[in-house]
């Protein structure tokens, strides 16, 4: 991670601020600092600046969070030129999207975030760093603003190969924790031909819908499979899974190591 990292004491002094309002403005979304291995605190040049322009707009303008909030994407402080939790453009593409159809649609942090049923911090985050969501949220987003998953993360923009080779897939960005999809077909095509690898308890936090079928097998580890709310599937190397993708669907790595998944959608509407 490049960049100079300064600790909450040192970010609140240069920003003319104490360190508890450093903390409550992440409360309120307005800044999301990275957090060390150890869960310190770290604020980047990006939210130096950032900061200084909530002081500014809080005293001189008198503005509430909210607008705060509105002014700050307004004018991409600390924000599109500095992407948060070192970040590049390429990675942040999830969150770049959002944003950009949030505005699209003349829509507000809180009221995207109230009517998808999450904290608008959270969706602020995602926004800034393309991270912090479950697979479950982050779909849920995406149908939202009638897109897919895989669209936001830029699986249609790849160009196109006949043969993906052992090792050389292409991944989305790491939105969400301990989950990795990676494209074994690219381009924009009729299937959604994914690996995914779960990380010990890695899941999708939540259960899920959309159009089409889906087929599920098991390259290695243990996958539990909730349909339903009521279904539950318990799938070890050799498993296969196919069902409707209308039915609400939910997972959890079992295994106390990685859980590998050949998965396929069709159409592409995940």
């Amino acid at each position: 991670m490049g960049g100079v990292r300064y600790k909450v004491a040192e970010a609140a002094r240069l920003a003319g601020v104490s360190a508890s309002t450093l903390r409550l403005w992440e409360t309120q979304g307005l800044v999301v600092p990275e957090r060390s291995p150890t869960g310190h605190r770290q604020y980047t040049e990006g939210d130096l600046a950032r900061l200084k322009r909530i002081s500014w707009f809080r005293v001189e303008r008198g503005l509430n969070p909210a607008a705060i909030r509105e002014a700050l994407e307004a004018e991409g402080v600390g924000d599109d030129d500095a992407p948060a939790a070192g970040e590049s453009g390429i990675d942040n593409q999830v969150g770049r999207k959002l944003r950009s159809l949030r505005h699209a649609a003349g829509r507000t942090l809180e009221q995207v975030a109230g009517e998808v049923g999450i904290a608008a911090s959270v969706l602020s985050t995602l926004e800034r760093t393309s991270q912090g969501v479950s697979v479950a949220v982050l779909h849920n987003i995406a149908e939202y603003f009638g897109s897919t998953v895989s669209s936001l993360s830029g699986e249609e923009e790849a160009d196109a190969r006949a043969v993906v080779r052992a090792g050389e897939w292409r991944s989305w960005p790491k939105t969400t924790p301990g989950v990795t999809v990676q494209l074994l077909a690219d381009g924009r095509n009729q299937m959604d031909c994914h690996r995914f690898v779960l990380e010990p308890g890695a899941s999708s936090e939540g259960a899920y819908r959309h159009d089409g079928e889906e087929f599920v097998y098991v390259l290695s580890g243990r996958v539990e499979f909730i349909l339903d709310s009521d279904q539950f599937y318990d799938l070890s190397v050799g498993d296969s899974l196919y069902f409707e993708s209308k039915r609400r669907h939910a997972w959890t790595n079992r295994h106390d190591g990685e859980t590998v998944l050949l998965w396929i959608n069709t159409p592409p509407t995940f």
